[in-house]
């Protein structure tokens, strides 16, 4: 990556400054989210329930958008709907901070859900796909890396923010962020594609391409549509794959605090295993992540799995403190893990051309799991009255999962 910097490659630079908005549109729109429940709720007497409904809602529709969303970047690159993304989300959290009423807050929340879909991770991984081949793996590293300090930042800020001021200045101050964070990364630095700026993918020169790059926008292997992998098992096993890992390591993340206070381990220790968690994804990335250039990606994704379901057993078998921080360093790892292998094997898979299109459709099922992830695990605690038969069925989970990638492996689509 350091000599394709030095080279001049407009890829790099381009791709670190997504990254660099992709904190904040995951910070504002996101993670900060949780701050704000409690002062909107002192000040409405809105429910828990009622509120995060919102932001279920959201999630949904980005994922419907999903496919959408993914033929237009297919057809006429990320700048333009990007742009169009970041002012939206911009406008709609200033909204937030003006809501009165519950419908409103709901409609505001259904525009953000399509924000979601227009300036997260969805679009940067085409932007990876589309500018990177041998180095996708280090594109996603670096890409899923930077942002991976949105929660880090814009959570303590959020709270600074609301603890220092009130939740709806705070929310005007957000929106500023917004603006300042996305809105000129996105409308000016942006290109379609390296062949828009007569530059090769990986910063390659031209007597390299024909050589090296045999990907699926090659004469010899046909581009494939969206309707040509809905036809074929591979994507329905890779999609299996990842639609059960990302309903498992939500369900996890969820629920692991008030599991671990059931078990007698106290609120604050309960809470700092969730804070650990979270700070292994970054390890997490830039460890498995890489590693797709030595093996068959497939392979890294069934080590991934395979590393949370050993996390779930040693949780389960071992009651202890040991077992508890065992399974959070094993769980974040792999969780922090997760979404640039699905983003790298779609590529290796199907290649830039619809990638868009083909990732998008992957990404709806991802998301509907990920919306029924908690509740689900929450009503099967309700009607066991115990957290070990969602822990333990999230284990099954996870050998599905790798079962389902696994079969994808020497799979020609």
């Amino acid at each position: 990556m350091i000599n394709q910097l030095r080279s001049g490659y407009y890829g790099w630079p381009m791709l670190f400054a997504v990254a660099i908005a992709q904190i904040t549109s995951w910070g504002v729109l996101y993670y900060a989210f949780t701050v704000f429940l409690d002062p909107m709720q002192r000040e409405f007497g809105w429910s828990t329930a009622t509120l995060t409904g919102a932001y279920s809602l959201a999630l949904l529709v980005s994922g419907i958008a999903a496919v959408p969303v993914g033929r237009w970047l297919d057809r006429y690159g990320p700048r333009a709907l990007m742009t169009a993304g970041s002012v939206l989300a911009t406008l709609l959290v200033v909204g937030w901070a003006t809501v009165d009423s519950l419908i409103v807050f709901y409609l505001v929340w259904i525009g953000i859900g399509l924000a979601m879909s227009a300036v997260l991770y969805e679009p940067a991984f085409v932007i990876v796909a589309q500018w990177f081949r041998r180095l996708r793996s280090r594109a996603l590293t670096m890409l899923t890396v930077v942002a991976g300090f949105a929660s880090v930042i814009y959570l303590p800020l959020a709270g600074w923010l609301v603890t220092s001021y009130d939740w709806r200045t705070a929310l005007w101050i957000m929106a500023v962020l917004m603006a300042i964070g996305t809105v000129p990364i996105h409308a000016f630095v942006l290109r379609r594609s390296p062949a828009d700026i007569g530059e090769l993918p990986d910063g390659d020169p031209p007597a390299e391409e024909s050589a090296e790059n045999d990907s699926a926008e090659t004469p010899s292997r046909p581009t494939i549509t969206l309707s040509d992998a809905l036809r074929q098992r591979v994507f329905w096993w890779t999609s299996a794959a990842f639609v059960l890992a990302n309903f498992s390591t939500l369900a996890i993340f969820v629920h692991l605090v008030p599991y671990l206070i059931s078990e007698g381990f106290s609120s604050a220790f309960a809470a700092s295993m969730a804070g650990i968690a979270g700070i292994m994804a970054m390890p997490g990335r830039i460890i498995f992540t890489p590693l797709g250039e030595f093996i068959r990606r497939q392979y890294v994704a069934a080590i991934i799995f395979g590393l949370i379901a050993l996390g779930l057993v040693i949780l389960l078998v071992l009651d202890s403190r040991l077992g508890a921080i065992m399974f959070v360093v094993l769980f974040g790892m792999g969780f922090g893990a997760i979404t640039p292998a699905r983003a790298a094997i779609i590529g290796d898979l199907y290649g830039a051309t619809n990638y868009g299109a083909i990732n998008g459709a992957l990404a709806t099922g991802i998301t509907f799991s990920r919306a029924a992830a908690p509740v689900t695990a929450g009503l099967i605690v309700t009607v066991t009255g115990s957290y070990v038969p969602v822990f333990g069925l999230l284990l099954v989970m996870f050998v599905l999962a790798i079962v389902a990638v696994l079969r994808t492996v020497g799979k020609a689509t």
